[in-house]
């Protein structure tokens, strides 16, 4: 049985010098798959190849046996879907900017959303609590609500793939929470299969089955939270002393810092 996704031996990169090289991935359907590393290690490297934003030097990625560089901008967006750390703020309503998710599927001289495309836009307007302010400007809305609508419009693509870059970071622990919830919800009842790059590890042991640990521009270690982020592995690869414990409830990884002061007196 082929993977869902399939990364050969990918390789990419910037003028600068800077590049990631041997990463080798394979990925089940409905895997909720998390990329963490310091700042620099690779992850938004890797991610712009992944989604065809940064052309690969050396290797391939295959989606559901489709080689990703060989589909139209049409193809790809009906199979991939790719939200950002930074929310849209454009001139647009929120009912407008989700309806955008649905332009790979217009057909050509096609200037009018068709009722099946606003019905679409409705129902995962309706599922991330956007279509309450389906008619304000996407200016207006708060940090967590663009993602929100970020998310309806990416969800209107029906893609096979959601490609997450740090989604959360510029949002608070309510609405990274609630991100978060909706995200697992989709994966588990949906099916849909999700990569996104996380800044907090503790987030990412929480709510990802499969990580992917970068370091220097390639992998430093993959494979369940468990495996992954260890006390060792942390150290090593952020150059950071902290303390690993196991969450109560879910049986996860939680990540503790441990403040200089502390280490000096002694005290953990």
């Amino acid at each position: 049985m082929l993977p869902f996704l399939d990364i050969q031996n990918l390789s990419c990169g910037y003028s600068s010098g800077f590049r990631v090289h041997d990463i080798n991935l394979s990925l089940t359907e409905g895997s909720f798959a998390g990329i963490i590393g310091p700042n620099g290690s690779g992850k938004t490297t890797l991610f712009r190849g992944i989604s065809g934003t940064l052309p690969l030097k050396e290797g391939r990625i295959l989606l559901e046996g489709n080689d990703l560089a060989e589909l139209s901008w049409k193809e790809k967006a009906q199979r991939l879907a790719i939200v950002s750390q930074f929310s849209e703020s454009a001139e647009l309503t929120v009912e407008e900017y989700v309806l955008m998710g649905r332009l790979p599927y217009r057909k050509q001289f096609q200037f009018f959303d068709k009722k099946e495309d606003v019905d679409i836009a409705h129902h995962y307007m309706h599922l991330t609590n956007t279509y309450r302010l389906r008619n304000k400007s996407m200016t207006e809305l708060s940090g967590g609500e663009r993602q929100m609508a970020n998310i309806a419009c990416a969800l209107s693509q029906h893609p096979r793939l959601l490609l997450l870059d740090e989604p959360t970071s510029h949002l608070d622990i309510t609405h990274q929470i609630r991100f978060m919830n909706l995200i697992q919800r989709l994966n588990e009842e949906m099916k849909l299969s999700v990569m996104m790059i996380v800044h907090d590890l503790s987030l990412a042991a929480e709510y990802c089955d499969f990580l992917l640990m970068m370091k220097n521009g390639t992998i430093f270690h993959k494979g369940e939270p468990e495996e992954v982020i260890t006390y060792k592995h942390i150290e090593s690869v952020y150059d950071t002393v902290v303390i690993v414990k196991t969450n109560p409830i879910s049986g996860k990884p939680v990540v503790f810092p441990v403040s200089e002061q502390r280490l000096r007196n002694g005290k953990k």
